[in-house]
């Protein structure tokens, strides 16, 4: 894999013929609730997962410590893809002298280098250059290794060969193009929240531009209010532009809330493109919706002229903040 970003994209695919290792003596087949600590890009993977199998007793947690749920018989998963994130390390040290059972999956980093020097089970992430952002597909196979999900990992490993990230890419393309100067704001069901944050945070840091979400049923009680366009407010609104993520698979009622919602819209002004989840799985209907929308994003940051991999800012907050 090369560090471009679209090369990133064009191999995405590959990343499911991974075997992640569990390194340490350790039998996490006897949890069936976890805790995933991870922040940015180290935790779209177990939002993924709340989505393919929502059934999971699964608690995710983005801030320093650990979360005041019940800890007990908790497994704590500390993700951290570059194995230096602040947060998941105090999140470590905490599960550390708690002693809860713990499980670390990072690249390499001070993550890695406590989980050795303490003994604690790890899965190292292949080191390929990519962004954590970029590198989903690896990460969401060392969750379901470091859970003990052998079903879901070994049905997530045939995406190997069914993604196919090339075929997407005119429809980013023309996704870009059509958004172009505008601000989009991406909606799905509550069931693909995470497709539809997925979404954003690629526009954010790939397309480096601001992109928003929302969810439906609930934004139906409150966010459409404020776009009931008027003359004295219409200004506000003329910047944005609607993606709605729409799943076959959805309650029958928000299919109808869908359609109501893309003509109330249309009606006031507003622009909305209508994007239907596809595929034979869950799991490829995701996938395939997130290598559009990365897609989308490359072609975004191309059409500003902007640097599509690297996200300066953060590295500037992070230095700041020392």
């Amino acid at each position: 894999m090369s560090n471009g970003m679209d090369q990133a994209i064009k191999d995405f695919a590959k990343q499911f013929s991974y075997q992640p290792q569990l390194e340490g003596d350790f039998d996490n087949s006897r949890f069936q609730k976890f805790i995933v600590c991870g922040m940015g890009g180290s935790h779209l993977a177990a939002n993924i997962l709340k989505t393919v199998e929502p059934q999971l007793d699964l608690v995710i947690h983005s801030d320093y410590g650990l979360p005041t749920a019940d800890l007990a018989g908790r497994l704590v998963i500390a993700m951290s893809y570059s194995g230096n994130t602040e947060e998941v390390i105090e999140s470590f040290n905490q599960a550390l002298e708690y002693q809860l059972p713990l499980i670390t999956i990072a690249v390499g980093g001070r993550l890695l280098e406590l989980a050795k020097a303490n003994g604690v089970p790890y899965i190292q992430l292949p080191n390929t250059g990519i962004q954590p952002r970029s590198a989903l597909g690896f990460m969401f196979l060392a969750l379901l290794k470091a859970m003990g999900q052998e079903d879901s990992l070994n049905q997530a490993s045939k995406l190997v060969h069914i993604l196919k990230p090339a075929d997407l890419e005119p429809a980013g393309r023309g996704l870009a193009e059509k958004f172009a100067g505008s601000v989009p704001i991406i909606y799905a069901s509550n069931r693909n929240w995470s497709v539809a944050y997925n979404w954003k945070i690629k526009l954010n840091e790939t397309g480096k531009i601001p992109a928003f979400y929302n969810v439906l049923p609930e934004m139906n009680h409150n966010e459409m209010i404020g776009f009931d366009v008027k003359d004295s407010s219409q200004e506000l609104s003329e910047k944005f532009y609607f993606v709605f993520l729409r799943d076959p698979d959805d309650h029958p009622q928000i299919k109808k809330r869908f359609k109501v919602l893309e003509s109330l819209y249309q009606n006031r002004g507003l622009r909305v493109e209508a994007i239907d989840l596809a595929g034979e799985t869950v799991l490829e209907k995701i996938f395939s919706s997130l290598l559009l929308a990365d897609w989308f994003a490359f072609y975004t940051a191309q059409n500003y002229g902007l640097e599509s991999e690297l996200v300066p800012m953060v590295e500037e907050f992070k230095k700041l903040i020392q």
